[in-house]
């Protein structure tokens, strides 16, 4: 019964009551007496269930804490359904953030603070573009890299000569589309020629909460040797050591494929099957090659880090690719002249490379050796032959930063540096040291060389860099302009930005 029907119910009782025909008739004095004690109790009664009635109310204007069955329920706003988002934590807390196409959605919507448009972050030297929900993202990419180099020294006046040249000057984009599909284009226009270089589509997924995956197709950079899988912007020395220049595919650091890589807390391993680069001869088949890189890291702190790895390589030549001949410049990129050559080499049917990679870091130091071994097998009959190389290096930043590398990928990126320049600070400061060695004697006319690198860099923040690499080196050539034994020195400074 609801405190309205006891209401009602206590007034036809009080009008009962009052009633002369249901009862003895009184006095008018006690009539009067009556009605008056009537009204009063009346008036108590009607304050009580005015008292009660508004509890009632305001009990049920609070929120229900589950809406039952039979209410109807509150009309929704229509929300554009999202799959659970791949959360991936690809970068060290050292290195600078990744770009968009490394960012998982989740991460995207707690930066998209404008639900009416797209959003837009400043990252490292050029803005990331966001929509309003966090799926979609868009980020331009590219990098300037302005060399000089002069070298001395060399018994051949040809060898003494002073160049510059831009090592790479890139422009590209990448984004991502959901928490699964990536994408990435980048095209070089060092050297007065436009040379396409990375451009994938890739998917991405998680096989357990430790373990996830991406796939990519495209033109494809090389996963091979740690020097090797790091970028050009990102090398600690002007140019990448001989393990990665010369135990290396016929075709280069690129092509076209299909590449797998698989990550876990303290590992990754990929696994590649290309053919040639995207402007390679189109008139005969395509060289194969498959190949393979996985590092391991089995100690791992906030401070230090233990890197193993290992790598390879098999490559079936195309009739169109059978000259092996090579010319390994070990004196910097742009002095032609100092080289390390194997002589005139034709008639290649199949090359395998393999090496490995063990280093680490404490603090700021670094250490890193590699080593390399390529096979080439040539046609009638003539025996395999083989280049060798191997390199240590190493570095130390000064100003306390970590060095920038990647447990995710194995390599290094961009460092985070502690206080930039553009900050008012100093920057970060590296020292670097490097000893490589180049063995192709095992070919009639082939020759060796080694370089023993003093270097040191100035990072002014996490994207713009100064470099300067001093390099004694030595060749011993069998074949070409410059023969026998032969050493020399060669400076080189970089300027370099990458966005």
């Amino acid at each position: 019964m609801s405190f309205r029907s006891l209401r009602g119910g206590c007034a036809a009782l009080a009008l009962i009551v009052a009633t002369p025909a249901l009862a003895q008739p009184p006095s008018a004095e006690e009539l009067a007496a009556l009605v008056k004690a009537q009204a009063a109790e009346i008036a108590a009664l009607r304050a009580r269930l005015d008292k009660l009635e508004g509890q009632e109310l305001a009990q049920n204007a609070a929120p229900a804490p589950a809406q039952q069955s039979w209410q109807r329920p509150v009309p929704q706003v229509a929300q554009q359904q999202v799959s659970p988002p791949l959360v991936i934590t690809p970068f060290a807390p050292q290195i600078v953030p990744p770009g968009p196409a490394d960012l998982d959605v989740t991460q995207a919507r707690a930066v998209a603070a404008n639900p009416a448009g797209v959003t837009t972050e400043w990252g490292a030297g050029l803005p990331v573009f966001r929509s309003a929900d966090g799926v979609f993202t868009y980020k331009p990419r590219g990098r300037i890299l302005v060399d000089v180099s002069s070298t001395f020294g060399s018994d051949y006046a040809g060898r003494n000569t002073t160049t510059t040249g831009m090592r790479a000057l890139r422009l590209g984009l990448e984004g991502s589309v959901g928490p699964h599909l990536f994408y990435q284009f980048e095209s070089d226009f060092s050297e007065n020629e436009v040379d396409i270089v990375t451009a994938f589509l890739g998917w991405r997924n998680r096989l357990s909460s430790k373990v996830d995956y991406d796939i990519r197709a495209g033109h494809l950079f090389n996963d091979r040797a740690f020097e090797g899988s790091t970028g050009s912007d990102s090398t600690p020395f002007l140019e990448r050591g001989v393990v990665s220049t010369a135990i290396i595919p016929q075709r280069g650091f690129y092509g076209i494929g299909i590449m797998g890589r698989m990550f876990g807390p303290n590992w990754h391993a990929s696994l590649s099957l290309t053919g040639d680069r995207i402007d390679g001869e189109q008139a005969t088949n395509d060289s194969r090659t498959a190949a393979f890189r996985a590092h391991w890291n089995p100690i791992r702190t906030d401070r230090s880090l233990l890197h193993v790895g290992a790598w390879g390589f098999d490559e079936a030549l195309s009739s169109a690719a059978t000259a092996l001949t090579r010319s390994t410049v070990i004196g910097g990129r742009f002095n032609g002249a100092v080289r390390v050559s194997t002589g005139e080499l034709l008639g290649g049917r199949s090359t395998t490379g393999y090496g490995v990679e063990l280093g680490g870091y404490t603090g700021g130091l670094w250490v890193m050796g590699e080593a390399g071994r390529r096979i080439a097998r040539l046609d009638g009959g003539r025996p395999n032959f083989e280049s060798k190389a191997w390199s240590l290096s190493t570095g130390f930043f000064l100003t306390g930063e970590l060095p920038p590398y990647n447990p995710r990928l194995g390599s290094f990126g961009q460092p985070n540096v502690l206080d930039p320049v553009l900050s008012g600070g100093s920057g970060a400061i590296e020292l670097t040291a490097r000893y490589e060695n180049l063995d192709y004697t095992d070919l009639v006319l082939g020759g060796d060389g080694w370089a023993a690198t003093l270097g040191v860099n100035w990072y002014l923040n996490s994207f713009t860099r100064i470099q300067l690499n001093g390099i004694h080196w030595h060749t011993d050539n069998r074949a070409g302009t410059f023969t026998g034994s032969d050493d020399g020195q060669t400076v080189s400074a970089r300027v370099g930005v990458t966005f």
